[in-house]
């Protein structure tokens, strides 16, 4: 059955999402209130989304137990008018780095047609795998399951530089210290990080930023389908499955009727070339500059990726507040 094809690029229209979203959350920079900042990125966030002309689905938002979220998974979200598409946000990736005034926290946004983003209601957790598009097409699922050394071999092969040179992203958390240390033993250098995987994904995917090379280790299930979209936009790969922290997870992964040993490719999570991926700096990062204040005038930078035509902007844009 033919997906229904977006008839325009609405990149720009996620823009304003993505843009209003940073400029309501950067306000907190600094004061240890995840929450707060949390909330008044998702009501900006998804007042922009109301304006813009889709049948959109939340595939990947907001999800706490305690409230009711206007970006809550499935949810509707735009006007109602326009094509059906499946949409997936994160007002804040690195809600611990923006509390805590730290680099690299980011808003971001992606949209497919209807049906064509992998969900999950039960899974939590996912480790990865992903590379820019040089690599793309060495890497096998036999990656996620060999040796650091093997898989780092052969990305520092496909890219003509020595394991030394390489540079892995990873999140910094207790169940990565054997991964850390077989990476050091390897002989790469790791970028560690407290928060942010969608932005080290991005990292690793983009051919323009050679400081990350591959980013590794397990993260959100849900942030594992925002990153496909930025990485097959990119025109990168990506390796994804199950990592279930608990038994209680496992046996709901399971009751859903998901395989926990499945390997899962970029193509899998995201199933259209036909993907719009938007991210908006909030805190300065080796992916895009923060938002600054200026009075009443506020400066942004956000990266605006199209799959079909492969086309990838940068945006510098002032704003009256």
């Amino acid at each position: 059955m033919p997906l229904d094809h977006p008839p325009r690029s609405y990149g720009l229209d996620m823009v304003r999402a993505v843009e209003g979203a940073a400029i309501a959350a950067g306000r907190w920079m600094g004061l240890g209130d995840r929450q707060s900042a949390d909330d008044a990125a998702t009501r900006a966030m998804a007042e922009e989304f109301s304006r813009i002309d889709i049948k959109g689905t939340i595939v990947v938002g907001e999800e706490r137990e305690w409230a009711s979220l206007p970006l809550d998974v499935g949810q509707a979200v735009g006007t109602g008018q326009g094509p059906e598409l499946d949409v997936v946000v994160d007002p804040i990736d690195g809600s611990n780095l923006l509390a805590q005034g730290r680099p690299g926290a980011i808003s971001v946004a992606g949209i497919a047609p209807r049906g064509t983003m992998w969900a999950s209601q039960s899974a939590r957790y996912m480790e990865k795998l992903v590379v820019d598009r040089q690599v793309a097409k060495a890497l096998v699922p036999d990656c996620l399951d060999a040796p650091a050394a093997w898989t780092l071999a052969l990305v520092a092969r496909v890219k003509n530089k020595p394991v030394r040179d390489l540079v892995v992203f990873v999140l910094d958390r207790p169940r990565h210290q054997d991964l850390i240390e077989e990476i050091r033993s390897a002989g790469a250098r790791v970028m560690l990080r407290i928060d942010g995987d969608i932005s080290g994904a991005l990292l690793a995917a983009s051919t323009d930023h050679p400081n990350v090379d591959v980013l590794m280790g397990i993260g959100g299930a849900s942030e594992g389908v925002v990153a496909a979209c930025a990485v097959r936009a990119l025109g990168g790969a990506m390796l994804g499955r199950l990592a279930p922290q608990s038994a209680t997870e496992r046996e709901a992964i399971i009751a859903e009727g998901l395989d926990p040993a499945r390997i899962l490719s970029g193509a899998e999570l995201v199933d259209s070339e036909q993907v719009f991926f938007v991210a908006t700096g909030i805190t300065d990062g080796p992916l895009l500059e923060g938002v600054s204040y200026h009075g009443s005038r506020v400066r942004t930078e956000t990266i605006v990726l199209r799959g079909e035509t492969g086309t990838r902007r940068i945006l510098k844009a002032e704003h009256t507040v």
